[in-house]
């Protein structure tokens, strides 16, 4: 029985190590974003919106004025990626310890404080099924959702156990024009800009 379990492992390894140097082989070359889930390759073709680069920067402005100096919401590169769990994914923005920034390679998800996502008008079930799976599963401790289809977005935090393996426990709605509460600290949703109709 240990022997198959290992070989299985071993056959995801692989396969995860085949997508992951697909994936840094198109960098650059290709357009989009690339990341890697439990099913596959996602892609995201469309460039980001200035709504939604709005919002990313806005809310990255509001946390990093709440947030003790050592705290950062970073944006951009490298990847989160959890090789065991054959994920690698890139957040919007990413609360973490500037130390933890330090070195080379792709960030440890468990030295994330929380992951934020703007959820993107071509593909919403990219934020709100698929990493609302994943996430838990990397061990980030929370993960905020911000929708500007909707003017929306839920926190959701408390990771447990399940059949299904690790999920969120608590989600907290919010509605844009209220204060959330990401991690330890309260920001405001006003002023954050809609999708067109």
């Amino acid at each position: 029985m240990t022997i198959a379990s290992d070989h299985t492992q071993h056959g995801a390894s692989l396969l995860y190590r085949a997508m992951r140097d697909f994936v840094e082989s198109t960098d650059d070359n290709l357009p989009g974003r690339f990341e890697i889930t439990k099913q596959g390759i996602v892609l995201d073709m469309m460039s980001p919106t200035r709504p939604h680069e709005l919002t990313v920067l806005r809310v990255r402005k509001r946390l990093e004025k709440a947030m003790p100096a050592e705290i950062v919401a970073h944006t951009g590169e490298p990847d989160v990626e959890d090789e065991p769990e054959g994920i690698m994914r890139r957040p919007d923005v990413m609360v973490i310890a500037e130390a933890d920034m330090e070195g080379e390679g792709s960030f440890d998800p468990r030295s994330l404080v929380a992951a934020i996502e703007v959820v993107s008008r071509s593909n919403p079930d990219n934020d709100w099924v698929s990493k609302v799976r994943d996430y838990p599963l990397m061990g980030i401790p929370v993960y905020a959702i911000f929708d500007p289809r909707t003017g929306t977005g839920a926190v959701l935090s408390d990771i447990h156990p399940t059949p299904d393996g690790p999920r969120y426990a608590t989600r907290k709605d919010f509605v844009y024009g209220e204060d959330v509460t990401v991690a330890d600290w309260t920001v405001s949703t006003e002023d954050l800009p809609r999708y067109p109709d």
